[in-house]
């Protein structure tokens, strides 16, 4: 089962070989429509039957509206009359100005779950090469969701080239990202003066990145550090007591080892950058999910991203 309804793509195949390929530097109005963009969210107040289906009263619920694709009338979310809506013509139009006139590159665009998520991923144009051979390009995401799982959220995050794993670039203040809750009406210009600050935090990833590569970490501070990220605090009645994930830490030692892309170059081998990229690896491509289009979704937005952050915060630890 297919999480991207419809999407679109540049240079390589992406991490599930679906989606439109085109050629580089294609307008946004071609984006939109490869990328399954061209409709709008549109919004309705929520009506209900009082008294014996066929035979009762319509009645509004003002308080809460119901949102729907323009294209096919398909229902969207049920959300609070307040609900600040994003367009799929804005997360695209965000990049227009990056991409017409500060060397940005749209990559990928889609539609995430029928329409209720959305996002656009370009390259910054921002790249390292750790050791000469462990290329790290920068990008910008952007995503909204208008099902209540997400904030309106633009993000620089990172590739590794060799395993195609991604990180946040998030330095201790969390300036590489902005979010926009649904409540606030969204003013791209505004996220984007935010992310001026930003983008500087590239200059500073690099510097943590090559403080990684040079971190040599022995075999019993690697399976502390892993025990470290891959323990589960306690919490609710279902883990009373903090947990171990044992298999995951066998699979992510194992990808540490060797058999991980890249895990043998030297910025990587033996080194907390082999650590942290065990642990994005193991997110992005191997942990158990119902599809890779439910994995990507928690390796961008929920738990996947969670534990990449916390194995960064760790590493941080290592070099501090």
């Amino acid at each position: 089962m297919h999480l991207v309804q419809t999407m679109a793509y540049v240079n390589e195949v992406p991490w599930h070989g679906l989606g439109n390929q085109l050629a580089p530097n294609q307008p946004l109005e071609v984006w939109a429509q490869q990328a399954g963009m061209n409709w709008k969210i549109e919004e309705s107040e929520v009506r209900f039957v009082a008294g014996n289906m066929g035979l009762g009263s319509i009645h509004p619920f003002p308080e809460q509206k119901v949102l729907y694709r323009s294209d096919t009338k398909a229902p969207l979310s049920v959300v609070s009359s307040r609900y600040q809506v994003v367009q799929p013509a804005e997360i695209l139009e965000f990049y227009r100005d990056l991409t017409e006139v500060g060397g940005f590159e749209l990559e990928t665009a889609g539609v995430l779950k029928d329409g209720k998520k959305l996002w656009a991923l370009a390259r910054t144009g921002q790249s390292v090469a750790l050791k000469g051979k462990d290329q790290v390009n920068g990008y910008l995401l952007l995503a909204t969701a208008c099902d209540g799982t997400l904030a309106t959220t633009a993000q620089f995050t990172s590739v590794r080239v060799v395993c195609n794993n991604t990180l946040a670039v998030a330095l201790g203040d969390s300036t590489g990202a902005v979010k926009v809750p649904h409540r606030s009406l969204f003013d791209a210009q505004a996220v984007k003066r935010q992310l001026g600050i930003a983008i500087s935090s590239w200059d500073g990833f690099i510097v943590r990145m090559k403080a990684l590569a040079e971190r040599k970490v022995g075999d019993s501070a690697a399976e502390a550090f892993l025990r470290r990220v891959l323990t589960y605090p306690a919490g609710g009645p279902n883990m009373p007591t903090p947990t171990t994930n044992d298999s995951a830490i066998k699979a992510v030692q194992a990808l540490y080892a060797g058999r991980g892309k890249g895990a043998t170059l030297p910025s990587a081998a033996g080194t907390a950058w082999g650590l942290v990229n065990s642990i994005t690896e193991f997110v992005d491509h191997q942990r158990r999910a119902r599809s890779d289009d439910h994995r990507r979704d928690a390796a961008w937005f929920g738990a996947g991203a969670t534990l990449k952050q916390k194995a960064w915060d760790e590493a941080m630890k290592l070099v501090a």
